[in-house]
């Protein structure tokens, strides 16, 4: 029924669906339900301890027999700079002061790790379907054990030159993640922000340019998203930011408020969250710093400062300082089961191919 099967018979799933891999955002249960929907389910694993993915995994592995996805952040570690967080913490000290909060207090440093030899013996010991990956590969050794444990490989692209590079390096399945797509950008052969690529300019260009299976993504969030991708030439979509107010989620109930009253115009690309570009809702302090500020410290240290300011404001009720990713479509979402949202996604997807063929 799908014009392109590719994907379908590569991941071993009913509807060419991938659940977005949303850290911080979600748990075992949204994969789950993902899962029993028929799509791939992710989970994603960069801010789990080794031992907490095993526990998510087996959590997964108890309940649905379906293939699932890990995925991990592969970017090059950066040490801390004293004198670039020293400066973001002057820049952050009125709001410190404001929320009563001691400008120089000890903070416990952000914990986005990349992917490395301990996580790899676990996806060696876990053996997961699928393994993608953000911020372009990991090193070649690791990557080859990866696909030595049976495991697909897919990682995002956000320019037509990093998805050729993907498929050069091993890559059996390319995301084309266009700018309207939420969460951290997954470039890594650019830093231009100002010059990423939407998903209609994106998702052909790359599809012309690589010849594994394409995956959209980014601003994807009901059928006609879907038929356009697959109009696209793209062999499934990426969906992730449509799960957000499901009750899988794991969105706090000031998040889930934020999301709600969402707008096409409520989300920015910024870096000051965490030092890296990402699509989020606007907040107080993108607007009032950024959202793309040159004080910002290398990912993921950014984060760091910013910890203390959430957690303070949030008690108050306030999400000045959260960093609620999501794409431009989150005014699309809807308020329902993940298995069901699945489900009727990917229906009205084949209906409006059904139209568009005629």
């Amino acid at each position: 029924m799908w014009p392109d099967r590719r994907l379908l018979d590569l991941f071993k799933i009913d509807v060419p669906i991938v659940q977005a891999p949303m850290a911080g955002a979600m748990d075992a249960d949204l994969v789950i339900a993902a899962c029993e929907g028929g799509a791939l389910g992710s989970l994603p694993c960069a801010m789990l301890s080794v031992d907490k993915a095993r526990e998510q995994v087996s959590i997964i592995r108890q309940r649905v027999t379906a293939p699932i996805n890990l995925n991990f952040f592969c970017h090059v570690a950066v040490g801390v700079d004293p004198v670039r967080e020293a400066g973001w913490r002057k820049r952050l000290t009125d709001y410190y002061r404001e929320l009563g909060l001691d400008p120089g207090m000890d903070i416990q440093a952000a914990n986005r790790a990349p992917f490395d030899a301990a996580m790899c013996e676990l996806v060696e010991e876990l053996k997961p379907e699928v393994v993608s990956f953000h911020f372009g590969l990991p090193d070649k050794a690791l990557l080859k054990r990866v696909k030595a444990a049976g495991s697909v490989v897919i990682a995002s692209a956000t320019i037509v030159k990093e998805a050729v590079w993907l498929e050069q390096n091993g890559a059996d399945a390319v995301i084309a993640q266009g700018a309207e797509a939420g969460g951290h950008r997954g470039m890594f052969l650019t830093e231009s922000i100002a010059g990423q690529p939407g998903t209609m300019s994106l998702v052909p260009q790359v599809v012309d340019a690589v010849s594994v299976p394409v995956i959209a993504a980014g601003g994807i969030a009901d059928g006609r998203g879907i038929a356009a991708a697959f109009a696209l030439g793209a062999a499934g979509v990426q969906i992730g930011t449509a799960y957000l107010q499901t009750p899988e989620s794991r969105v706090s109930a000031l998040g889930q408020a934020a999301l709600a009253a969402a707008e096409d115009d409520s989300t920015v690309i910024t870096n000051v969250m965490t030092g890296r570009p990402a699509r989020g809702v606007v907040n107080r302090v993108m607007r009032e710093t950024g959202p793309v500020s040159p004080d910002a410290p290398a990912f993921p240290h950014a984060a760091t400062a910013l910890a203390p300011l959430k957690a303070a404001a949030e008690k108050l009720g306030r999400t000045d300082f959260t960093n609620l990713w999501a794409g431009q479509s989150a005014a699309l979402s809807r308020r329902t089961g993940a298995a069901e949202l699945t489900r009727a996604l990917a229906a009205e997807g084949l209906a409006q191919l059904r139209k568009l063929s005629g």
